[in-house]
Formats: structure tokens, C-alpha cells, sequence
């Protein structure tokens, strides 16, 4: 974790997927806790994702409001911050991406998928966009998000 840290310190786009987003909240990366889903029941389905932020390097190729289709697997996926962290998230555009109305399949506050921190370098997600990035996996609604963060990766080398 002191590699990923530093990196994060230093600017470096790190990003958490599932398991990934608990760690990142674990570490201190990215503000609230992962919980147990409200159902306490493993949750493995399609949802949609409302994106709330599409001016981050990795939502750059979305577009504010567009709707997501995403694969979710998880069993702690339950986001949770203190009111005054929450508020801050919300004030600050730091929620990324929502479950879209009536799709928030573990109870997190405010229905919220992924925030990103102050820096907007570390994002963390709780749904799996990398699971539907070909048109054989049934979709690239998640592929934007890749192509966007490696253009910009390449955009800051030049």
C-alpha cells in the first residue's frame, strides 16, 4: 500500500474495482467504509449507473446524466460516509456514478457506485465496467472508462 500511496500522492491515476473500492476506503485513498449488502445476500446481476461527473480522466468519455448498463458481483457493496463526509462528497462532485433510480442493488447512500477523491486521481467503483467492454461480453458501456483514462495517460506523457 505504500507504492499505491505514494503513487497516489505523486498523482498517479489509481483506480478500485470491487473488491478494489474497499480497499482504497480501507487505506484512506478515498473517504466512508464498504459494508455488508443490505439483504446480506451476495448480489451478482446487471444494474444501470447514472453518470453524475463526466470531468474526471476517467469519465471523460461519457457524458453527464448518460446511463450505464454494468455488471455488479459483490457482497460487501454496501457504501456508507458519515453525513459530513456525505454532504462534502456532494458538494464537492466527488460521487462519480449513482445506481440509477430503482437499480441500487446493495443499499449505498444515495445510491452511490464510485467517488473519486480531491485530487480526482483515485477513483473507486463498486460495480465491474471492465466485465462489458467487447461486444462479446454483451456491451462496451464500461469500455469508455478505460479508453478514456489510458488517453490521458498518454496526453500527460506527451
Amino acid at each position: 500500500m505504500a507504492a499505491i500511496r505514494n503513487k497516489a500522492a505523486q498523482g498517479g491515476r489509481i483506480l478500485g474495482i470491487c473488491n478494489g473500492f474497499q480497499i482504497l476506503t480501507e487505506a484512506g485513498l478515498l473517504p466512508g467504509a464498504l459494508m455488508r449488502n443490505s439483504g446480506l445476500n451476495f448480489v451478482c446481476r446487471e444494474v444501470l449507473l447514472k453518470v453524475e461527473n463526466a470531468d474526471t480522466v476517467f469519465t471523460r468519455s461519457y457524458t453527464k446524466g448518460q446511463l450505464l448498463r454494468c455488471p455488479v458481483a459483490h457482497h460487501d457493496g454496501n457504501y456508507f460516509a458519515e453525513p459530513q463526509t456525505l454532504k462534502s462528497l456532494e458538494d464537492n462532485a466527488q460521487v462519480v456514478l449513482r445506481y440509477a433510480e430503482g437499480t441500487n442493488p446493495n443499499g449505498s447512500i444515495n445510491d452511490i457506485a464510485g467517488i473519486i477523491n480531491e485530487g480526482g486521481n483515485v477513483l473507486g467503483m463498486m460495480p465491474h465496467p471492465e466485465n462489458l467492454i467487447e461486444d462479446a461480453h454483451g456491451g462496451k458501456d464500461g469500455r469508455a472508462l478505460f479508453e478514456a483514462a489510458l488517453n490521458n495517460l498518454s496526453a500527460d506523457a506527451a
